[in-house]
């Protein structure tokens, strides 16, 4: 067997890459169609700030527990049945969302979404593994996790439109929920394995058995990508969440410029985000070891996060977004290469599993940082103490990283 990097690797993958993009999009438009109905909601239902919290607490732990099932599932059905599977799932529990009638049931939809909503993240993952070469894989990963961008940028004004023309909250939650309906119905004709190509009939996509913990917590790599997906998902949460509440109350804008600050912000996070994806595989063609040279582009991400600390403290609201513009890119260029760490450090039979690791860890770090954290720290001590804690957690993050990751072989664990 030729090592992965001698392997051919046909152009189909930008095909693949396309498909990972859309899945990652609509996934991310199902989960602010919540957000931008919440006048509607909260007025249908009666319900209050708190109630309204319990929802989005709903989803928040259910989909940091998801990672743990949603991992090892993608492992043991394959990256094409495993991500039709949760694509189906997503959208059939968002769809449901809009037959809740009270605060329990649509936390319990909100709940189940936020499960299967977790299956994407570890399938495109184990996806751009199979299908890309490892100089290409951080790009790749930059490419199709600018979805979550893209749909903060224009999934707003979208679904504010459907929901003028449906005139009712819940036919909302059906309309956009139909749009994973309809990629799954293409996602058998459009997307491939690897091994059903004869150019890559020598690449292991599968066996078909799921990988216990135990191995996987054997090793200190796997420590390494879990406490820096702890520690630096909070900063995108607390962006998503507190940002255009930061904004209206302490920096006096109003909507039209929050429909100009936060398009702005995504917008600029999406391109200086794929520079960084890019740069890795840069380096890795210079003759870095992919490790080290993601790392490196993960070490100057880091520095450029103090930057949303800063601006806290910045008189013009201008400079404020331009500073948290900065941020949110090196955040994206971050993620791109922790993820790609994975396939970086473990066999592709492996990566769903120990996607699904680091992604509870993430969404815990999101739940108990970016949920409870602010919520505490705002009412009592104003926004500086959080800007400030944003600021610093990539910093500590690149210090794990840098200490449980090193140079060496691929990790081939055993079932």
């Amino acid at each position: 067997m030729q090592p992965p990097e001698k392997q051919h690797y046909p152009n189909y993958r930008w095909v693949i890459l396309t498909l990972l993009f859309v899945a990652t999009t609509i996934n991310y438009f199902d989960r602010i169609v919540l957000n931008v109905l919440v006048k509607d909601i909260k007025a249908d239902l009666s319900l209050s700030d708190l109630q309204y919290g319990y929802i989005v607490t709903a989803f928040r732990f259910t989909y940091a527990c998801g990672f743990l099932i949603a991992g090892r599932a993608v492992d043991w059905l394959g990256t094409k049945l495993g991500y039709l599977t949760a694509i189906l799932l997503w959208s059939l529990s968002a769809i449901l969302r809009g037959v809740g009638r009270s605060l329990p049931m649509l936390c319990f939809w909100q709940g189940s979404f936020g499960v299967a909503a977790s299956g994407n993240f570890p399938a495109a993952i184990k996806s751009v593994t199979e299908w890309f070469p490892a100089r290409q894989r951080s790009l790749a990963t930059a490419l199709f996790n600018s979805g979550p961008s893209i749909a903060l940028v224009v999934g707003p004004p979208i679904i504010a439109l459907i929901m003028s023309g449906a005139d009712n909250w819940r036919w909302t939650f059906v309309i956009v929920g139909l749009t994973g309906v309809i990629l799954a119905a293409v996602w058998p004709i459009l997307y491939r394995q690897p091994k059903h190509l004869a150019v890559l009939n020598s690449i292991q996509t599968q066996n078909n058995k799921t990988i216990k913990w135990s191995r996987l917590l054997k090793h200190k790599e796997t420590y390494g990508i879990m406490t820096g997906k702890f520690c630096t998902d909070p900063v995108w949460w607390f962006y998503i969440a507190w940002l255009p509440n930061y904004l209206y109350d302490k920096r006096d804008f109003n909507i039209n410029e929050i429909a100009i600050a936060l398009p702005l912000i995504y917008g600029i996070a999406i391109v200086l985000g794929n520079i960084a994806g890019w740069a890795a595989g840069f380096l890795i063609r210079k003759g870095l070891h992919p490790r080290v040279a993601r790392k490196r582009v993960m070490f100057v991400c880091a520095l450029f996060m103090p930057l949303s600390a800063l601006a806290v403290f910045a008189d013009n609201p201008w400079v404020v977004i331009l500073l948290v513009s900065l941020a949110c890119s090196a955040h994206n260029g971050w993620s791109a290469n922790i993820f790609t760490l994975v396939g970086d450090c473990f066999d592709s039979a492996a990566v769903g599993s120990v996607t699904g690791l680091i992604g509870f860890a993430g969404g815990m770090g999101g739940v108990l940082i970016a949920g409870l954290a602010p919520a505490f720290i705002v009412q009592y001590f104003g926004y500086v103490p959080i800007f400030i804690l944003m600021g610093v957690l990539h910093p500590v993050a690149i210090v794990f990283v840098h200490l449980f990751i090193k140079k060496g072989e691929l990790i081939e664990v055993s079932v």
